[in-house]
């Protein structure tokens, strides 16, 4: 149930009201916008009679929600959710630039990607530390050391860090990390999204192999019913019938994501096509598409590289991309 106050309620009635609902075992969450204050209400609401609400002086409206998910409901919240990540600002009208490889490999590697990237335009940098292989005998990443070179390239490049996280015990090692990561295999753990939800961190979650649109909604649920309200969703592609490409992009999911949540919603153009060729007209397809931006697997050597080379672009493939994205996204607005 969602109640939109007048313009300039009187705050003792506001207050008042606030109580009445804890009263009744109802949480209220605030949500105060650029010209409405919202009550999203989390609870059982089937006993409250919406039309003694609608006669309260303070109240304008009162509706119920349908859907499952609330917190992340956009009828919650009106208003695009803004996540401020260093000077980075991901949502809200902002289109953001993720950029790195998939895996840190050495010192060497990641600070000079960091660097490469960044001039062209990146905000935030991405390198897996852990690495949830299919194979058990693939690179399983760098691991704590992977972790401890990302804070490295850091203090060289000044970007922001995105890793993944696959496990809750590792959480240790993330917490001088900006970014957790949730990839498409753990979108659903929900134990460690109710982890994840206790922190006070940015979570990017990516949606799963085969999930629905509000499975991974449900998902950002569990994370922001635990108190942390700054959750990015990310589409990476699913797993259809077409094998040409690794996975198949649904585009469509990022106008639908954006209408159903205010959370901010960005794409993987390289984890959804697997291929380098494919990245670059597949990113511009999604900026097209309102995303708030693009995570992007960027390599300086990709044919030597030890995962993923072979969906990761060059540092100057990604230079000419970025500032064609930048305009693409401007008139996608």
């Amino acid at each position: 149930m969602v109640i939109i106050l007048k313009s300039d309620p009187d705050k003792n009635k506001v207050d008042n009201l606030r109580l009445w609902l804890e009263e009744r075992g109802i949480t209220a969450h605030e949500t105060v916008g650029i010209s409405k204050t919202i009550f999203g209400l989390v609870g059982d609401t089937g006993s409250i009679d919406i039309d003694a609400l609608r006669a309260l002086d303070i109240v304008e409206d009162v509706k119920r929600i349908q859907e499952p998910y609330k917190l992340a409901n956009r009828k919650f919240h009106p208003d695009d959710t803004i996540i401020k990540i260093g000077d980075a600002l991901i949502g809200g009208g902002n289109f953001t630039l993720i950029a790195g490889p998939c895996s840190v490999e050495s010192e060497e590697q990641i600070c000079a990607i960091a660097e490469r990237v960044k001039a062209s335009g990146a905000v935030l940098l991405r390198g897996g530390a852990f690495k949830p292989r299919t194979s058990p005998y693939s690179f399983q990443g760098l691991q704590e050391e992977g972790i401890r070179l990302l804070k490295k390239a850091r203090e060289v490049s000044g970007l922001p860090i995105v890793s993944e996280i696959t496990d809750s015990a590792q959480l240790p090692l993330f917490e001088d990390v900006d970014v957790i990561q949730v990839g498409a295999r753990n979108m659903q753990n929900y134990e460690l999204l109710r982890r994840l939800g206790k922190i006070d961190k940015p979570i990017l979650l990516k949606r799963g192999l085969s999930a629905t649109y509000e499975e991974l909604i449900m998902s950002a649920e569990y994370i922001m019913s635990g108190g942390n309200q700054k959750v990015i969703l990310c589409e990476r592609g699913i797993r259809t019938f077409e094998t040409y490409t690794r996975n198949t992009l649904d585009i469509s999911a990022v106008p639908v994501l954006k209408k159903l949540t205010h959370l901010p919603v960005i794409a993987d153009p390289s984890h959804a096509t697997g291929s380098a060729e494919l990245v670059i007209p597949v990113s511009k397809a999604a900026a097209a598409a309102g995303a708030d931006g693009l995570i992007i697997e960027v390599h300086n050597d990709p044919a030597n590289a030890l995962c993923d080379g072979a969906q990761s672009i060059r540092c100057e493939d990604f230079e000419m991309l970025a500032g064609k994205l930048k305009t693409i996204a401007q008139c996608a607005k």
